[in-house]
């Protein structure tokens, strides 16, 4: 017999034999809830909310032992992304622009060309948004909101063979940056932000050579939220994506502060996806809750996974990680010939 089953089998045995003994008179329901406790005691191998990326495990929890998720610190980065200057740009320097129209030096842009760019070569772009500003947790994670601040897209490139914008959000007035959601409470009006993307891309295309037939919109936080909030608003916008990178949230799983978070509006949205891939990964087991949510929407082409960490954070791309391997990996399906 099995040595497990046996524990049961012999607890079950005590409680009868100790019936006999002591005189008492226990009911075949507390006679039950003794092998019951036997069994919950016993070390079954069924692992729950693991995830695991080729041979290696991150964070998994498992019935009666918990192994905590790591903190992304406690691996080092191999990646640092290049400080952003007022310089004008060139093959592997990041600078701060703006376009058109929004003239003034509170609202910008930052723009990196890869360092295999030239003039005349054309580029995939990664579009990417930051997370809300003013954030710190318990772990010391923090977002100050701003384009500067962006990681993504940088760890998921390299540097190479792609072009990086981080797009700012802005307030109703067009005049400055957002740095909690979009425009101002309470209307959260998107149009700003939305003008002044298209804006930036239209410029990137024409002035360095930017693909618009592979463009990556990619987002952390309430950037992943922007992903299909700000990325599908409408039918014009939503025409502009190849596919869609979205860490840490999802539009829709939650309520939200500004109009039309709810799910049924949410996926008004959704339905402008049409079929077009997006990749979700979060911390620890967070898009499970994204999983739950888009289940019963029927949706197709999405990928699941962790970071591997326990932080809410984008610096887990600059380190050596699986997740980050699978991500890239995933990126160059999509766009396949970027490593020429």
């Amino acid at each position: 017999m099995n040595a497990g089953l046996r524990g049961v089998a012999d607890a079950y045995r005590r409680n009868q034999r100790d019936r006999s003994c002591c005189g008492c008179r226990l009911s075949g329901a507390c006679a039950w809830l003794t092998i019951l406790w036997a069994a919950l005691c016993l070390p079954l191998p069924t692992t729950f909310g693991q995830t695991t990326f080729g041979q290696t495990t991150f964070g998994q929890t498992t019935f009666g032992q918990t192994t905590e998720w790591p903190d992304v610190r406690s691996v080092e980065p191999d990646l640092k992304v290049p400080a952003c200057s007022k310089l004008m740009p060139e093959a592997g320097r990041r600078v701060r622009r703006t376009v058109d129209n929004f003239s003034t030096d509170d609202v910008y842009h930052t723009l990196f060309l890869p360092d295999d760019w030239a003039p005349g070569k054309s580029f995939p772009i990664i579009i990417e948004y930051a997370g809300n500003g003013g954030y710190r947790d318990a772990l010391g994670d923090e977002c100050t909101g701003r384009p500067e601040d962006c990681n993504l897209g940088y760890g998921l490139s390299e540097g190479h063979g792609f072009i990086w914008i981080c797009l700012p959000y802005l307030n109703n007035t067009r005049d400055d940056l957002a740095i909690t959601w979009w425009g101002d409470a309470p209307e959260y009006a998107p149009q700003p932000t939305l003008d002044y993307c298209k804006a930036a891309i239209e410029d990137t295309c024409e002035n360095f050579g930017g693909d618009r037939e592979r463009i990556i919109l990619c987002g952390f936080s309430r950037g992943a939220i922007a992903c299909n909030y700000l990325g599908l608003y409408d039918d014009q916008i939503a025409k502009l994506w190849k596919a869609f990178v979205v860490c840490s949230h999802y539009d829709g799983v939650r309520r939200w502060p500004y109009p039309d978070s709810d799910a049924k509006s949410a996926a008004i949205r959704l339905a402008r996806l049409q079929g077009r891939p997006q990749f979700i990964i979060g911390e620890r087991n967070q898009t499970d809750e994204t999983r739950n949510y888009l289940l019963p929407l029927k949706q197709t082409n999405q990928t699941f996974a962790s970071t591997g960490f326990r932080n809410h954070s984008d610096e887990w791309i600059l380190r050596p990680c699986p997740a980050r391997e699978q991500l890239r990996a995933w990126l160059h399906q999509i766009v396949p010939d970027t490593r020429q």
